[in-house]
């Protein structure tokens, strides 16, 4: 005989678990952030792009490949799996998606690095989100 477990159980036990993962990613020294909390972007070029966390927090994305006419873009969309966590260091599951003119185009991720406030306060006002 079989119990099912349910459905509200599991999805608390994954919530723990990512959060335990976010936490333990932030205590190895590792700034971490959830995608939905980002406010603003700011491409450097077609790829690296700055986001902005919250007030004050600041991080750069490197990407994969160019994605064409980001410099261009109102708005762009961040997608991750596994965890709904980014954390410097770990962008292999994380993923950019901006509008083109030819659609969607989506963008992997290589790497993502908290920038300080002295970076911050040096980036060119283009760049800065």
């Amino acid at each position: 005989m079989s119990a099912a477990v349910p459905f509200r159980s599991v999805a608390m036990a994954v919530a723990v678990a990512s959060f335990a993962l976010a936490a333990a990613a932030q205590g190895a020294g590792h700034a971490c952030f959830l995608a939905r909390n980002v406010d603003n972007f700011a491409p450097v070029d077609d790829t690296t792009v700055n986001l902005r966390v919250g007030v004050s927090r600041h991080f750069q994305l490197k990407l994969f490949s160019p994605c064409v006419d980001l410099d261009f873009s109102q708005r762009i969309a961040l997608r991750t799996r596994g965890s709904s966590w980014i954390c410097e260091g770990q962008a292999n599951d994380v993923e950019l998606f901006t509008p083109s003119p030819a659609g969607r185009q989506r963008c992997t991720v290589t790497s993502v690095r908290k920038l300080t406030a002295e970076e911050v306060g040096a980036l060119p006002k283009k760049q800065r989100p």
